[in-house]
């Protein structure tokens, strides 16, 4: 797993609209579980409150990791963006 896949307690936003779980795209979450070898992302979503109101199992093609601070240039020369 390279540094920038995700892991434990990384915060994420939804990459597609998963309208059976009231879930819209760009809605952000925090991964609580990590499933299947490192390929499926359990995904709490919580409300201003801090009150869970969805989970949900997700792979990496369906959610982004955002990140708040700066990575390192070598990292990032590193990086595949696909």
């Amino acid at each position: 797993m390279s540094k920038l896949e995700p892991k434990l307690l990384d915060i994420i936003a939804l990459t597609v609209d998963l309208p059976e779980y009231n879930l819209l795209r760009g809605q952000v979450g925090t991964i609580v579980e990590i499933l299947a070898d490192g390929t499926v992302f359990e995904v709490e979503f919580s409300d201003s409150n801090g009150q869970a109101y969805e989970f949900v199992a997700l792979t990496l093609e369906q959610i982004m990791v955002l990140h708040f601070e700066p990575i390192s240039p070598d990292l990032a020369k590193s990086t595949v963006i696909v």
